[in-house]
C-alpha cells in the first residue's frame, strides 16, 4: 500500500472492483431485459424495486464504508486488534439493520411500493418483486460490509469472486426461471434472492478461512458505543448518497408517472444502463479509497495526491468513452431492453442528456470519495448530498413544471454539472493545505 506505484496500485484494486460492479448492474439489467419481456407496466416494476435496492445498498453501504475506511487507517497504523473489533462490529450491526428492513417492508409492502412511485398497474408486478428483494435484504446488506472491508483491506480480488459469482449465477437464473419455467417477475425475484445467498456465502467464507487481516466472531462485537458511532459518522456519506438515490428514485418515478407507464418504464432503463456506466467510474474510485485511506493513516500524502488525480483522469477517459457510444446508439440501447416506440422516444432523449453528464462525474465521484476515506465525513456527506439530493430534487420538482415531460428528461444531467461545479473549489482547497510527507 505504501510501496507500489500509486497508478499501478489503483489498477489494481480498481478493476476487481469495477469488475464487481459492472457485473452486480449486469445482472440488475438483465432483470429489466427479462422482465421487459412480460410488458411495459412489469418493466416499470424494476424502477420501482431498484428505488428499494437503493435503501439497502444504502445502509450496507454506510456500515461498509464505515468500517472499511477506519480498519485501512487501522492497519496502516499497524493495528490489527483495533480492526478486528471494527469489522465484527460493523458486520454483526448490518445484518440486524437487514432484518429489521425485511421485516418491515414485508409488513408495509403495499404502501411502500407506492411510496417508491408503483402507479396501479405496476403495483401487483413491484409487489411480488419487492417481497423476494425484502426476504434477502439482509444477506444483501451484510455481503456489502464484507465486500467493502476486504477491499479497504486491499484484497479486491476475492472481494470481486463472491460478488460476481453471485451475479453470473443470477443472470442464468433469470433467464431460466423467467424465459423457461415461466415464472415471470417471481422468477426475478427468486433468481435475486439466491443469488445474494450465494455471493453471502462465498464472502463470508473469506474471513472464516483467514484470508483477511479482520475478523468476524460476536466475541469480537464492540459495546463501546464509540465506535459504533465512528462507524456511522465515517460511513455517513455513503447512506446518504445512497438513500438520497432511493428517494431521487421515487421522486424520478412520480414524475415520470404523470406522463404514463411508458415515460416509468423508459426512465427505469435509462436509469439502468447509465448506471451500469456509473458502476464503472465508482468501482475506480473504490480501488482509489483504500490507497488513499491506508496512505493518509501512515502519513504519505504525496501518495493521496498521486492517486486522486490518476483515479480522476482514468474516469474521464472511461466515462468519456462510454458517453461517446452512448450518444451514438441511444435508440437501440433503449428499445434492446423494450421494443415499444414511445419508450424509445422517450427513453432515447433522456439517455443522450444523460450522457453528457458523465463527462462531469468523476470529479465529484473522486471528491466525495477521498474525503470519506480519510475521515472527513463532513464534506464528504455534503458532496454526497448534492447528485441525488440537494441539486436533483429541485431539478425534478422544478423542470418538469416548466418544460413537461422534457424536464423529467434532463433533471439528472442538470444536477451532475451543477455538482461538479460545486466540488472543484474543495478539491482545489483540500490539496493546497495537504502536508508534506512524514518520514518514517
Amino acid at each position: 500500500m505504501t510501496e507500489t506505484p500509486v497508478p499501478k496500485l489503483v489498477i489494481m484494486l480498481g478493476i476487481p472492483t469495477t469488475v464487481s460492479m459492472l457485473v452486480t448492474n449486469l445482472y440488475n439489467m438483465a432483470d429489466t431485459y427479462f422482465v421487459s419481456k412480460l410488458g411495459t407496466s412489469a418493466s416499470g416494476a424494476v424502477g420501482v424495486v431498484f428505488g428499494l435496492m437503493a435503501i439497502i445498498q444504502a445502509i450496507g453501504f454506510m456500515f461498509g464504508h464505515g468500517a472499511g475506511s477506519i480498519i485501512s487507517r487501522k492497519l496502516g497504523e499497524k493495528n490489527q486488534e483495533s480492526a478486528t473489533r471494527i469489522a465484527s462490529t460493523s458486520f454483526f450491526s448490518a445484518l440486524a439493520a437487514g432484518i429489521a428492513l425485511a421485516v418491515l417492508g414485508l409488513i408495509f409492502l403495499t404502501p411502500l411500493m407506492r411510496l417508491l412511485g408503483s402507479t396501479d398497474t405496476i403495483l401487483p408486478y413491484a409487489r411480488m418483486y419487492g417481497i423476494f428483494i425484502l426476504i434477502a435484504s439482509p444477506l444483501m446488506v451484510s455481503s456489502f460490509v464484507m465486500n467493502n472491508i476486504l477491499r479497504y483491506e486491499g484484497k479486491a480480488a476475492l472481494a470481486m469472486i463472491g460478488l460476481t459469482t453471485g451475479g453470473i449465477l443470477n443472470i442464468f437464473g433469470d433467464w431460466i426461471l423467467i424465459m423457461k419455467c415461466g415464472l415471470g417477475v417471481e422468477g426475478a425475484g427468486i433468481a435475486t434472492a439466491v443469488s445474494q445467498l450465494i455471493s453471502f456465502s462465498i464472502l463470508l467464507s473469506m474471513f472464516l478461512t483467514g484470508r483477511t487481516s479482520s475478523r468476524l466472531s460476536l466475541r469480537f462485537f464492540s459495546r463501546d458505543r464509540g465506535d459504533v458511532a465512528a462507524i456511522v459518522k465515517t460511513g455517513f456519506p455513503s447512506l446518504i448518497r445512497q438513500g438520497l438515490s432511493s428517494v431521487a428514485a421515487m421522486l424520478l418515478n412520480g414524475q415520470a408517472g404523470i406522463y404514463g407507464d411508458a415515460a416509468v418504464a423508459a426512465m427505469a432503463i435509462v436509469n439502468r444502463i447509465c448506471f451500469l456506466i456509473f458502476s464503472v467510474g465508482l468501482g475506480i474510485g473504490q480501488g482509489f479509497q483504500p490507497v488513499s485511506a491506508f496512505n493518509y493513516g501512515a502519513k504519505q500524502y504525496s501518495r493521496v495526491r498521486k492517486a486522486f488525480f490518476f483515479t480522476w483522469g482514468a474516469g474521464e477517459i472511461s466515462l468519456g468513452c462510454a458517453a461517446v457510444i452512448g450518444i451514438l446508439l441511444s435508440p437501440q440501447l433503449v428499445g434492446f431492453f423494450r421494443d415499444d416506440p414511445e419508450v424509445i422516444a422517450i427513453g432515447t432523449f433522456a439517455l443522450l442528456a444523460q450522457m453528457i453528464a458523465l463527462f462531469f462525474q468523476p470529479l465529484s465521484i473522486c471528491a466525495n470519495m477521498l474525503f470519506q476515506s480519510i475521515g472527513k465525513s463532513g464534506i464528504a456527506s455534503f458532496l454526497a448530498a448534492l447528485r441525488s439530493g440537494l441539486l436533483f430534487f429541485p431539478a425534478i420538482l422544478i423542470l418538469p413544471a416548466l418544460m413537461g415531460l422534457t424536464g423529467v428528461e434532463i433533471a439528472q444531467t442538470a444536477a451532475d454539472i451543477a455538482a461538479f461545479f460545486i466540488a472543484l473549489p474543495f478539491v482545489v482547497r483540500f490539496f493546497r493545505r495537504l502536508p508534506k510527507d512524514e518520514e518514517q
